[in-house]
């Protein structure tokens, strides 16, 4: 049998459109998967992720379809827009966000889908306070700064192996998120941590400290993966 490691691997920042990123993190994922359905086990790298996608509104499982003339306007402001099996509503990705999409055996971690999006979470609420911005966590998913939400969370799970994950508005134009409703939930804002400190932060500057918050959080040992590719 294998033996159980808390090891998770990160690949570098990369500007990539929506499409090629969600292959590259299903291919990690369908090589657990066959693991797990071949030898009831993964050996597998647990790797994180990191992508600042290009205009792009996603939208996840809780909502089955949009009105075609919505889905037409949104992507006449200059979006692609695709559906995706993450939970959660309609959100929006771009340059200026930071995106993790951890591909992880949770059965390394906790079988828990309730702990891992708090671990999520607090990973986040962690990140902001590095950077001198109380967040927050409330009965919505996400991370907040009073009522205006500073990152985003949806994921997926199959026989424990994650897909999707969070985002972090670091230096994003908000300006997009006054053409929808964030998530669903009306009467709220979004921000970001620019925004909130009054000083250019990208995401460039972000992912160290996200990582180093992982690491605490998820009690892991963190590595750069040298595989370029997928």
């Amino acid at each position: 049998m294998a033996t159980v490691t808390r090891l998770v691997f990160t690949r570098k920042l990369q500007k990539l459109a929506y499409l090629p990123a969600l292959e590259i993190q299903n291919t990690l994922a369908e090589r657990h998967l066959k693991e797990l359905r071949t030898k009831g086990t993964s050996d597998e790298r647990n790797v994180l992720l990191f992508y600042e996608h290009y205009p792009v509104f996603t939208i996840g499982i809780r909502k089955k379809s949009v009105d075609l003339i919505e889905k037409e306007r949104l992507e006449s402001l200059g979006a692609e827009f695709h559906y995706t099996s993450r939970g959660g509503l309609l959100t929006f990705h771009g340059p200026g966000q930071l995106v993790c999409y951890p591909v992880l055996n949770l059965a390394c971690f906790k079988k828990s889908l309730k702990w891992y999006v708090s671990s999520l979470e607090r990973t986040l609420v962690e990140t902001c306070k590095r950077f001198n911005v109380e967040a927050n966590t409330t009965c919505d998913t996400g991370v907040w700064v009073k009522d205006k939400k500073i990152a985003a969370i949806g994921i997926h799970s199959s026989r424990w192996i994650s897909t999707h994950g969070i985002s972090l508005n670091c230096n994003i134009d908000l300006s997009w998120f006054e053409h929808f409703v964030p998530c669903g939930i009306e009467g709220k804002g979004v921000t970001s941590l620019s925004e909130e400190i009054g000083r250019n932060i990208a995401p460039q500057e972000a992912i160290s400290t996200f990582i180093e918050c992982f690491q605490n959080v998820f009690d892991c040992t963190m590595m750069d993966d040298d595989v370029e590719d997928q």
